[in-house]
């Protein structure tokens, strides 16, 4: 690979992982994906991260703790499901 054609792979590893985001992914989660999605080394994402990171260290840090809490609620919210899912099927059992 030439210098053009390795940058403007290292700028689509980049958008990719950018996408990851998007889907609340941590690290691991990102490169295994690309790995699996997109044929990507899991070298290369998981260096292209780490260079993201370096350079945009106070994003990565807002970025891990709302990811916390993002999963925090989807959790909760799992929970209340999964109890009305099971009042509802007692309410259903005894209307019986």
């Amino acid at each position: 690979m030439g210098d053009s054609s390795t940058a403007s792979y290292i700028r689509m590893v980049q958008h990719l992982i950018e996408r990851c985001l998007l889907f609340h992914m941590n690290k691991e989660e990102c490169v295994d994906a690309l790995s699996k999605h997109a044929n990507i080394n899991p070298v290369i994402t998981s260096t292209v991260w780490k260079e993201l990171e370096k350079e945009n260290k106070e994003f990565f840090e807002g970025y891990t703790r709302e990811r916390e809490e993002w999963l925090s609620e989807m959790e909760t919210m799992q929970r209340i499901q999964k109890m009305l899912v099971e009042t509802a099927a007692r309410d259903s059992n005894n209307e019986d």
